[in-house]
């Protein structure tokens, strides 16, 4: 386990300055000028040169690039381009927005689509079974923007039954709980629906195995079986996609925390994309990597304790 641990650390570096290079040439590629956005459209030729030479843009990219790192490494993201506020402030007030609404979205997924999974594959052929089933495909069809703007307009506007958006309540408030409801099923809709399927696929595999037939012949009851013998033999392939769901989620909000006016991590890269604030978009990007490789080297733990023939060495 102490050898995987420190293999995953060693590729997450390597990740992490890949990506910070591609993001970083990206960004210098891209048309749009920082000098020229922050200048405004009155600003002098000598005006944007001065602003340039301010934030260092008028030197070489590689030189950027290696002065940037050699930043990261000392636990500096730079400032930001649009108000000069240090980039893992910004980031860190960002982040709890995003984060709980990705466990939200992580548990609406499972609370649906593990027991729908589970339920289809035991009445396999049932209406049931078919009706998750079209579910689940209508589910992962269906774009988030549009998802999010028809349940505002049902619940919100219409029924009045919860706010509209923003998560300016802390999360275990009841009003909290509240501005939570929409934006988590609209973001955890499409992982319920995969998560449903896989769930089904692995049971239906599993309660065809041989032990599983001599558990039923020794007179185990159904419900044993089912939920004590399979289950958790069904679990691995179903915990892989929670896993990169999740990590998926904490990267994957920009879309809804548009359409609910979430100040989390999304949003500010979005803004930050619009306004060329290289450090601003280069500091989210690592950090949905970083966290993206954790959730992944957490789920390959949690294998060995599912599954104790699952082993590392």
């Amino acid at each position: 386990m102490l050898g995987l641990i420190a293999n995953r650390i060693i590729q997450l570096i390597l990740l992490l300055i890949g990506i910070s290079f591609l993001v970083f040439m990206s960004m210098h590629i891209a048309p749009g000028n920082p000098a020229t956005i922050i200048g405004g459209p009155t600003a002098t030729e000598s005006d944007l040169q001065a602003i340039r030479e301010d934030l260092g843009l008028n030197q070489p990219v590689l030189l950027q690039y290696f002065d940037y790192i050699a930043g990261v490494v000392q636990g500096d993201l730079g400032f930001s381009f649009q108000n000069n506020q240090e980039v893992s402030h910004a980031i860190i007030e960002r982040f709890p927005q995003t984060l709980n609404l990705a466990i939200a979205s992580m548990f609406v997924a499972v609370l649906i689509g593990v027991p729908a999974g589970i339920i289809s594959a035991i009445k396999q052929n049932s209406w049931f079974d078919i009706s998750s089933t079209t579910v689940a495909l209508v589910g992962v069809s269906i774009p988030n923007f549009w998802l999010g703007t028809m349940l505002i307009l049902f619940f919100a506007v219409e029924l009045q039954w919860l706010p509209v958006g923003g998560l300016s309540a802390p999360f275990w408030t009841i009003e909290g709980i509240k501005q939570l409801i929409l934006p988590a099923i609209t973001l955890g809709t499409a992982s319920a629906a995969m998560i449903a399927r896989m769930s089904r696929s692995a049971m239906l595999e599993v309660i065809r195995a041989d032990y599983i037939r001599t558990a039923k012949a020794k007179g185990v009851k159904s419900w044993a079986v089912t939920w004590i013998h399979a289950l958790r033999n069904a679990m691995i392939p179903v915990i892989t996609v929670i896993g990169l769901n999740f990590g998926f989620l904490l990267g994957g909000t920009i879309i809804t925390e548009q359409v609910f006016a979430i100040n989390g991590v999304g949003r500010l890269m979005i803004d930050a994309i619009a306004a060329r604030d290289f450090p601003v978009v280069q500091g989210t990007v690592l950090l949905v990597a970083t966290l993206f490789v954790v959730v992944n080297l957490l789920v390959d733990i949690v294998y060995a304790f599912i599954d104790p023939r699952i082993s590392y060495d």
